[in-house]
């Protein structure tokens, strides 16, 4: 995790990020100890700001994280269009490159701003800042934060989201709990995607939801497709509950 390996350090700070491969520097070097510490404490200042910044305009912020593919995107899409006429959505995109989910919203007819972050694997709370002002807040109801695809770094850096949702898709296996145990330790909402692909997959529902729920006993599980549609009208109706409940903040 970022924390431990130092990849939180940009360019500024260190010109070989993650060339080490035998040694921890923040398991051996003070200095690094110190360095890291101090960003993660900003971070979380940051964080704070940005969650009240949301509450302010009584908007519910909802950090989406996932390895590559699970199906952020799409299911950002499907929600767009089934709640366009309930709900306002705007969407912070994280990415390494290109404006390519930013454009995929976008045309769907929500506003999104596109963070590229070079070679940062993880969004953190100051570039959530920089997307918050790019984005009409006043005509909102939700934003979605769509993480950098990745099951170990966003899981340490508080964004300032009101929830996290974590991805987990039926193409990578049931074992992605316990080999990934923080990442699911912090969600508040698990969504088992692409189950219509179960019957091609050694994938075992009843294992991946018990190992879930052994790190973390309160965490809701939603099993969802977007191509079938199952599952589409519970993660709707979560949406729907806590963004109530965040207007009434």
């Amino acid at each position: 995790m970022c924390k431990d390996c130092g990849c939180s350090i940009t360019d500024k700070h260190s010109n070989n990020h993650h060339e080490h491969h035998h040694k921890n520097p923040t398991l051996e070097d003070k200095k690094t100890v110190e360095v890291i510490t101090k960003i993660l404490d900003q971070n979380d200042r940051q964080a704070e700001s940005n969650r009240k910044h949301f509450d302010r305009y009584g908007i519910l912020a909802v950090n989406l994280m996932s390895s590559p593919g699970a199906g952020k995107t799409t299911l950002l899409e499907k929600t767009i269009e089934t709640l366009s006429d309930q709900l306002k959505i705007g969407v912070i995109e994280g990415d390494l490159e290109t404006n390519r989910d930013a454009e995929r919203i976008k045309s769907k007819g929500a506003p999104a701003y596109q963070i590229t972050t070079g070679q940062a694997c993880h969004l953190d709370a100051f570039m959530v800042h920089e997307g918050i002002h790019h984005l009409p807040l006043e005509s909102l109801d939700i934003v979605f934060v769509e993480n950098v695809g990745n099951l170990v770094c966003p899981a340490s850096y508080d964004i300032g989201t009101h929830i996290n949702v974590v991805l987990l898709s039926v193409p990578e296996g049931d074992d992605k709990p316990a080999k990934y145990p923080v990442m699911f330790r912090s969600a508040d909402l698990l969504l088992i995607t692409k189950v219509d692909l179960l019957p091609y997959f050694d994938f075992d529902m009843e294992k991946a939801i018990r190992e879930a729920r052994n790190l973390n006993p309160k965490i809701d599980i939603i099993q969802i497709s977007t191509k079938t549609d199952e599952g589409i009208d519970k993660w709707i109706s979560y949406l729907k509950i806590k963004s109530s409940l965040r207007s009434l903040v």
